[in-house]
């Protein structure tokens, strides 16, 4: 039997914050140098909640102690397959001491509950799982199926979602709603990452003589300054996108040498820095690769001691889904109706897991509960009433995409 709307909403509310509560209160950061810090304990304990729910459940180990749970609601009747995913690990909490609240402890103050993985993303796991327990508990007909993917990694290489993929369980994935905190707004864009890494060779010597050596820091700066144009070329070239501005290159590391100790009067043999580019649709990758390739060819001809290398840490390409999608209508009538007002929407400025899901073939839509300007920050919170929410348009835009959007708006 069904509960009223009230009680329904009121049953949902409360499963959805004492979830978050528990999510929060098992730590996930991971880190290498400590075997027990890692996603295995979350990762075990959505497990088992998923199975109490009578849901098809995987665990799939990605690496040791680092495991994926998926989880599965066939309708048995043929139709499309929604996917929503939201990942298990959290950043690093930092000094406890600058917390106001324990950073593990999930408290609740005046309405926000306060917590390392609250708003980044435990909030939306919570959401997202709460929103299939509901339609399971009040036996709600579709066609179809759901796919929970619950990674871990998301906040590192993304180990997680690439395993996920790996394993074929995106290949037959119609549509996907990636759970992040952002306000509820729709994203249907996301920004691309290019992490690079310039290694420059020199000779070593003492800076009294320089003539005797090779600086490397002098071919490095010329590096750097050319970067600095060809950022403001690619602007030219692209332009401000409507939800994501403009592309951007940024150095961010620089060390010098690579490795040994550093010394004021000692030219050091070896120069590197590693570069954080972001970019916009149809900026085309490789060949903001080719024209950095060509930067170094330029320098070349300028200088015969000109050595430098290139390596790609991680391509992250950008990703943007069609408004007219069906993932994106099914999100958009169920904020309408949750909400009763018009959706915003925007743009993600950092990478998801989405963005591997889109490169698959997915189309995404990114959405949740959680100020965009929170994560990773200490006295990180969400508000409960958001959770309540999205939860809700979770919940809604899944019927809405598996029934028809016609048929719920």
């Amino acid at each position: 039997m069904k509960l009223a709307k009230k009680e329904r909403l009121k049953r949902d509310y409360e499963h959805v914050v004492k979830l978050t509560q528990q999510l929060v209160r098992i730590p996930s950061v991971y880190r290498p140098e400590d075997p027990n810090s890692n996603e295995q304990k979350v990762a075990s304990f959505v497990a088992g909640y998923l199975e109490n729910l009578g849901i098809e459940t995987y665990v799939e180990e990605v690496e040791p102690g680092r495991p994926n749970v998926i989880g599965v609601i066939d309708s048995g009747k043929p139709g499309k397959t929604l996917l929503f995913e939201g990942h298990t690990d959290v950043v690093t909490e930092g000094d406890h001491a600058s917390w106001k609240y324990d950073p593990f402890g999930a408290q609740i103050v005046n309405g926000r509950m306060y917590g390392r993985g609250t708003n980044d993303t435990k909030g939306n796991l919570a959401c997202m799982i709460t929103a299939v327990q509901s339609l399971l508990e009040d036996q709600e007909e579709f066609t179809g199926k759901m796919i929970l993917c619950i990674p871990v990694d998301e906040e590192g290489m993304m180990i997680g979602i690439k395993h996920f993929i790996k394993k074929g369980w995106a290949d037959d994935v119609d549509g996907a709603i990636i759970c992040e905190p952002e306000e509820n707004q729709i994203c249907i864009a996301q920004r691309g990452a290019l992490r690079i890494r310039i290694t420059v060779k020199g000779k070593q010597a003492h800076g009294a003589i320089s003539w005797s050596g090779i600086n490397p820091n002098w071919r490095m700066a010329k590096i750097i300054t050319a970067l600095e144009q060809l950022e403001i070329e690619e602007q030219k070239i692209h332009g401000e996108h409507e939800f994501l501005k403009g592309p951007s290159i940024t150095p961010t590391v620089l060390k010098a040498p690579i490795t040994g100790d550093a010394q004021i009067n000692v030219i050091p043999e070896s120069c590197m820095t590693t570069l954080d580019i972001r970019t916009v649709p149809n900026q085309d990758h490789n060949e903001l690769l080719t024209k950095i390739q060509n930067t170094f060819t330029e320098l070349k001809e300028q200088d015969e001691n000109f050595e430098a290398s290139l390596d790609v840490i991680e391509d992250r390409p950008p990703t943007e889904t069609d408004i007219k999608s069906p993932v994106v209508q099914a999100v958009h009538a169920s904020v309408k109706e949750v909400l009763g007002k018009g959706p915003v929407y925007n743009g993600v400025p950092g990478a998801t897991d989405g963005t591997f899901l889109h490169l698959h073939g997915v189309p995404i839509v990114t959405i949740g509960a959680g100020d965009r300007n929170i994560p990773h920050q200490v006295n990180e919170y969400v508000e409960l009433n958001e959770l309540g929410e999205t939860t809700e348009i979770y919940r809604k835009a899944a019927l809405n995409f598996l029934r028809g959007i016609s048929k719920n708006v």
